[in-house]
């Protein structure tokens, strides 16, 4: 016959019936993994300033949410500690330039700042190298920025971020309308107009190092200070009323007259300079002309306003209306 048991039950363990204790552990570790998720979530993203349709500085917008990009293959992922701002990307951002982003696009080329990653077959750079670039892929105005690997170059140890952000447009430009398109020579005279800017010092030290004469124009003391300070032998106020008497000026941002028979008396040149069409070779003979300057000491880039990224808007308005040029202007992320 069967034997009846009795079992006594047994009390329920803390995992049963959690102690006040225990529960706050737990609620404890639940946040924790909250937030943990949440920073895994938001590590994939950065601040970037973006522009959803052309017109005034008023339409670059701060982001803080746009996703961080992969370099793809010959591409380099950099962490952008300084970017440098160009008229040209005022031009473009407005709408009235023939080359036109698809939009929205977030702007900047001149990035200074350290790899982050590397795509496939980049072997030039690893991760945490300095370097500056002469054009981004997906925009400099950013905490990160993508570039092809042949548009990056080593950031000298003896130049900041702020500088290496005033090297390539700046640089390049002026090398390649000096000794590529005009083909200056040692002895000759150059003008410089509104010569206190990014690419005006750029000229001024080339000019100086290659030999030229020098004369540069701006617009207030200080700027005509700085330029005396980079290169030129002679400056002019701009602002002064007749001093095209003294000198002859062309500028690049307005329309202007030209008879073409006085072209021919002197044998006169006019050259349009663009770096977007320089040559693989052509581009590569710039960087080691810059590059051989910051060796030699006589190329140190003049850096004037320093904005944070959400400033970029002022930065764009203060470099076209502003009352004068002293130096590169740079946005800080």
């Amino acid at each position: 016959m069967p034997v009846a048991r009795f079992v006594k039950k047994s009390q329920p363990t803390n995992q049963e019936t959690p102690t006040f204790k225990s529960r706050v552990r737990l609620d404890l570790i639940d946040c924790l993994t909250d937030i943990l998720i949440a920073m895994a979530a938001t590590r994939n993203v950065m601040r970037a300033v973006r522009v959803f349709e052309f017109g005034g500085p008023e339409v670059l917008k701060l982001q803080s949410n746009v996703l961080i990009p992969d370099p793809k293959e010959n591409q380099v992922l950099i962490k952008v500690h300084a970017c440098g701002v160009n008229p040209v990307e005022t031009y473009i951002r407005s709408g009235n330039y023939a080359r036109k982003p698809a939009l929205p696009y977030t702007p900047g080329s001149d990035v200074a700042g350290v790899i982050e990653s590397v795509g496939e077959h980049v072997t030039a750079f690893k991760k945490g190298d300095r370097v500056f670039t002469i054009d981004t892929i997906s925009g400099g105005y950013a905490d990160y920025a993508v570039a092809a690997a042949n548009r990056v170059f080593p950031l000298p140890d003896k130049l900041d971020f702020r500088q290496g952000a005033a090297i390539g447009i700046p640089y390049f430009t002026a090398y390649r309308a000096l000794v590529q398109k005009g083909r200056a020579k040692a002895g000759e005279s150059v003008l410089v107009h509104g010569a206190s800017g990014g690419v005006g010092i750029a000229t001024c030290q080339i000019a100086r190092a290659y030999g030229l004469k020098v004369l540069g124009t701006a617009g207030t003391e200080e700027g005509m200070n700085l330029v005396l300070r980079n290169g030129v032998h002679q400056v002019f106020n701009h602002r002064e009323a007749n001093y095209i008497d003294k000198i002859k000026v062309v500028g690049c941002r307005g329309p202007i007259e030209i008879n073409p028979r006085d072209t021919m008396s002197k044998e006169s040149s006019i050259i349009g300079v663009s770096l977007f069409l320089a040559t693989e070779e052509e581009r590569h003979a710039c960087a080691a002309a810059v590059l051989a300057g910051v060796e030699a000491g006589w190329l140190s880039p003049a850096v004037g306003c320093g904005y944070a990224l959400g400033r970029a808007a002022e930065a764009h308005a203060d470099i076209i209306g502003g009352t004068g040029a002293a130096g590169k202007v740079v946005l800080l992320p």
